[in-house]
């Protein structure tokens, strides 16, 4: 686990490492004030990450870890239920298939009409950007289980409950956590634009703010902590399934 760990740190810092050495190879090139060179503002976000954009990051992280959380208490339920019952799929997947092309930022005028512009719509647009993917993501998974497999499990006296942990939820983690994965980047951009609305903190704010304030260097600076926050966040995802996922790497 370590050996795989210090590899992965290796790859970022390496992936880092060369992004950093592009950007500035460009904006020498360009030679413009609205693209400074990366050590301006690295010295920069040192100067201010404690007094303004630690708060941002972390108000962004709370909205995004409140939509995911809402999402998959209700989203991978729906996916197991649709999955396994073959009559609540028939029912249920003309509403998932009617609503779930829907852009979701094409919502977001009616959630700030129904839940105002604060923190309730900002997490409910999180929340509708992931519930989807992981409503079919994990339907899908629980169906390509043949049904003889859940027979002899009957037969020898498993309940539903054992037939879920030992069956079900191993065959529709990997989905779901690629699910969540790919939703992940299309909320937190999402989230960037939801926060230019009726609130004072958050990275959207923050970058924003700093744009038209002609602040190149802070909206610079709260761009690299709005990539920071991405590789946290699918660090965790891919952390999260090394760990609940072993029995795929043997």
């Amino acid at each position: 686990m370590k050996g795989i760990q210090h590899t992965l740190l290796s790859y970022a810092a390496a992936a880092a490492v060369f992004l950093l050495a592009l950007w500035w190879a460009i904006a020498l090139l360009l030679a413009l004030p609205i693209v400074p060179t990366p050590d301006k503002v690295l010295v920069r976000l040192a100067h201010v990450f404690s007094r303004d954009i630690f708060a941002h990051a972390a108000w962004s992280l709370w909205r995004i870890a409140a939509g995911l959380s809402l999402a998959v208490c209700i989203g991978y339920p729906l996916g197991v239920l649709m999955g396994y019952f073959r009559r609540a799929d028939r029912y249920l997947s003309p509403v998932v298939y009617l609503t779930y092309p829907i852009p979701k930022i094409a919502l977001l005028p009616i959630l700030m009409l129904l839940a105002g512009v604060g923190e309730l719509s900002k997490i409910l647009m999180i929340f509708l950007i992931i519930v989807f993917q992981v409503i079919v993501a994990v339907r899908d998974a629980i169906r390509t289980l043949p049904e003889e497999r859940y027979a002899p499990l009957y037969s020898l006296g498993a309940s539903f409950a054992q037939v879920f942990r030992f069956v079900i939820l191993p065959a529709s983690l990997p989905k779901f956590i690629t699910a969540v994965r790919v939703a992940m980047a299309t909320a937190v951009s999402v989230l960037f634009f939801t926060e230019t609305f009726g609130t004072q903190y958050g990275m959207g704010y923050y970058i924003m703010d700093a744009w038209l304030r002609v602040n190149y260097l802070e909206m610079y600076a709260g761009i690299l902590v709005l990539s920071a926050m991405g590789l946290l966040l699918f660090g965790l995802i891919d952390g999260f399934e090394r760990a609940a996922c072993r029995w795929q790497r043997k």
